[in-house]
């Protein structure tokens, strides 16, 4: 849960970042930035802020910025009816990502789950992205990430996207972000 004023806060922040990338939005954009705490009420270590350009029955069009070691928390996209669940590609913009997915384990991981949330870290296989580097992630597979030191932007081309029904290891995420 966030405050009104902690939403407009992340919104201007998050303009900043986009804006460290060389990314436009028109001001119907701007207002339209989503900020998800994931029900944690802790942004700065838990959170994503994000622009949705497109999400159609096929396709789906996103910016995501991270704010200095901002961390997105481990989730997959599941299967919903006859669609095998989300698959995403992940093109880092402006920054640096660190984003894990299943594999064998980085012995020295860039990132760090935020304090206390540790067990609901799953997956440590590291993939480093920086501007211009891309990976892509199936459907239906854990994945979390992390920006660097200095934050990060990173385009996101996916299927279409049912964040509604995103399953987070963490049983405390609530996907929706509630404003107060």
């Amino acid at each position: 849960m966030i405050t009104k004023q902690q939403l407009m806060e992340a919104r201007q922040r998050a303009l900043e970042y986009l804006s460290r990338a060389g990314i436009v939005l028109t001001p119907e954009e701007q207002e339209r930035i989503e900020v998800a705490d994931f029900g944690l009420g802790d942004l700065e270590h838990t959170g994503l802020e994000l622009i949705t350009y497109v999400n159609t029955s096929r396709c789906c069009a996103k910016e995501l910025v991270l704010f200095p070691r901002q961390t997105c928390p481990e989730h997959r996209h599941p299967p919903i009816g006859s669609d095998p669940g989300k698959e995403e590609t992940f093109r880092c913009r402006w920054g640096e990502v660190y984003l894990y997915v299943p594999g064998e384990p980085t012995p020295q991981p860039h990132a760090m789950p935020p304090k206390g949330r540790e067990p609901h870290y799953t997956v440590w296989h590291e993939i480093v992205l920086r501007p211009g580097e891309q990976y892509t992630i199936p459907p239906n597979t854990l994945h979390w990430f992390q920006a660097g030191e200095e934050g990060a932007v990173v385009s996101e081309f996916s299927t279409t996207s049912r964040d509604e029904f995103d399953i987070f290891t963490d049983p405390q995420i609530e996907r929706i972000t509630r404003v107060v």
